[in-house]
């Protein structure tokens, strides 16, 4: 692969590929056998439709046969120590059939809706590439690594629990001939910008890695699984370079790490459901052991309302930790709503000052500009809310200002006594890249932009900020209750955990609805509709308008007491995360 893109040459047969830098080498893709050859330039056969590609996300089956999924546009994000970084913006799938006639009329659907669901996650924005550097692991990381690992393939290397093309990339990761053709795909934001403060240039550099372990939407995903991992669980790094040296702060999002639900019903705001049958001690445990592993001591900062339904959330989180007895953790609860409320938003300071010391304590990391580990980050915030979007982001960007104030003044690029927040060009574009961050963590997430990014982008909260909340959280709703399922199953068959079978005669995706989910709201549309129009004529219609009212009425509540029936659910996976 390179940077100027390569070409796809296709026959009826055979998908060849060629493989930039590098003009002897072909990928051949037989349509049929679906076996992965190399071949030569010379090869490649002069009737082939040939067609400019940027890359490989890998190859899918669905119900008519094998897809080959590739990116046909990217865009530039900048680059990282030499290395050109490649946002992903266009994607087309081609099939390894020629046709789909063999399909009977209900496979030629469910192989549509399949294609529709694939379509559906690459439109999603936030997907990352570089052909020559890892992505995946963080500067402290690649810092520490063995001669061994330096010689593996940008795939066998990646840290697979941000490779969101993975499991599409399963039969080339079995041929280390053909790991040159392919590349691992984050997901996530990068923000890459040149800035300048005391005439000094420097790159600013932000990378937040979306986890693909247990990743799904907003409410049907949440808490942890029986391995460990959190729902929503994101790693962000911020780094800055400046003449020939580099720093880098980490810290990291996700999920309350224990056994909970909040399932959608209709609802604003579904009641949590915390399991009372499964041993939270087992995957607690195993979460912050892996978490410890790679990143050192964790101060969990736990953001959620220590009063209504939330509080019991808190409670069992706090109980967790107390439970563990580790030196190794520390928990520090926040209630962001009760400390910021009547846009007493200078209350975050508390918190950060609360943890200061702690943060002086695990650092950051830094290389000096003859390539010297100068210091290591020892310990990570793990920051959490109810959906570690709003409140995590403008605690995270508060907590790597502080970190970057000291970077900068270590590099000489900031003089003894100034501020970030007194450099007015750079403040605007950090502020404004922690709000594009939180943005798309949030539509990856919740299907909407973010809430609070008033805040983040000018440091205070205004009304037009609280109407555009207002907007994001109905756009939330309706998405939540009415397409969300659609977007589970989307994520879960683009991650390989749930796989279609070509001889399946009956998928999941053909599971009617009970009869009340189209009777009852039908129902209820006629009601109301019936009411206004009555209310519209003469007096003598009241006793149909009331009866029109209370049928309404009565089928409005009868639907809001059985809300799970009405939602849209997800139908391909059935499993913990569900619960």
């Amino acid at each position: 692969m390179c940077s100027t893109g390569n070409a796809s040459h296709v026959t009826s047969e055979k998908f060849y590929i060629e493989a930039c830098g590098d003009a002897n080498d072909v990928l051949v893709i037989d349509r049929v056998s679906m076996e992965m050859t190399l071949a030569g330039f010379r090869d490649i056969p002069l009737s082939g439709v040939t067609k400019s590609i940027c890359g490989i996300m890998g190859t899918i089956r669905l119900v008519a046969g094998m897809y080959l999924i590739v990116i046909i546009k990217k865009r530039k994000v900048g680059n990282l120590f030499g290395h050109t970084v490649w946002k992903a913006v266009e994607f087309d799938l081609l099939s390894y059939k020629k046709t789909v006639l063999h399909l009977t009329e209900n496979q030629m659907q469910d192989n549509k809706t399949f294609l529709s669901m694939i379509t559906s996650v690459l439109n999603t924005d936030g997907f990352y590439f570089c052909t020559d550097y890892d992505l995946t692991h963080t500067q402290q990381r690649l810092a520490n690594t063995s001669p061994d690992f330096q010689e593996m393939s940008l795939l066998e290397r990646a840290d697979q629990r941000f490779v969101w093309n993975g499991s599409l990339l399963r039969d080339f990761l079995a041929q280390p001939e053909l790991h040159k053709f392919v590349f691992p795909v984050i997901h996530g934001f990068i923000m890459m910008k040149p800035c300048s403060i005391n005439g000094k240039i420097f790159e600013w550099i932000l990378i937040s890695r979306r986890s693909c372990f247990r990743a799904g939407v907003r409410y049907y995903v949440r808490g942890i699984d029986s391995e460990g991992h959190a729902a929503n669980f994101v790693e962000t790094e911020q780094i800055v370079q400046y003449s020939n040296g580099r720093a880098s702060f980490v810290q990291t999002r996700g999920s309350m790490p224990f056994f909970w639900s909040q399932r959608p019903n209709l609802k604003y705001k579904p009641k949590p459901q915390i399991s009372s049958t499964t041993n939270h001690l087992d995957g607690f445990q195993r979460h912050f052991d892996s978490q410890v592993l790679i990143y050192g001591k964790q101060v969990i900062l736990n953001l959620v309302n220590q009063k209504g339904s939330e509080l019991p959330l808190e409670q069992t989180f706090a109980k967790l930790v107390n439970s563990m007895e580790s030196g190794m953790i520390k928990y520090i609860a926040f209630d962001f709503h009760k400390e910021c409320s009547k846009m007493r938003w200078h209350r975050l300071q508390l918190l950060v000052d609360a943890v200061a010391e702690m943060q002086d304590e695990f650092g950051y990391f830094m290389l000096s500009s003859d390539g010297k580990v100068v210091v290591q980050q020892t310990g990570v915030f793990r920051s959490n809310c109810m959906d570690c979007l709003d409140r995590t982001n403008v605690v995270q960007s508060l907590l790597a200002r502080r970190a970057l104030q000291s970077q900068l003044q270590r590099m000489g690029v900031l003089h003894v006594g100034q501020k970030i927040e007194e450099q007015a060009e750079f403040e605007k574009i950090y502020k404004n890249a922690w709000a594009d961050n939180a943005n798309a963590c949030a539509k990856q997430y919740a299907g909407t932009g973010a809430l609070k990014t008033d805040f983040t982008r000018t440091g205070r909260r205004t009304q037009w900020g609280l109407v555009m909340d207002g907007w994001n959280s109905m756009i939330r709703y309706y998405k939540n209750n009415f397409s969300d399922g659609f977007r589970q199953d989307s994520i879960d068959l683009f991650l390989g955990n749930y796989s279609v079978d070509e001889m399946e005669i009956l998928t999941p995706l053909q599971l009617q609805k009970d009869w009340k989910f189209l009777t009852l709201p039908i129902i209820m549309l006629v009601a109301f509709s019936m009411c206004i129009i009555l209310t519209c004529m003469t007096a003598e219609t009241v006793a149909y308008v009331l009866f029109w009212a209370v049928a309404g009425v009565v089928t409005a509540t009868v639907i809001l007491l059985n809300g799970k029936e009405f939602v849209n659910v997800p139908k391909l996976v059935q499993k913990e995360k569900m619960d």
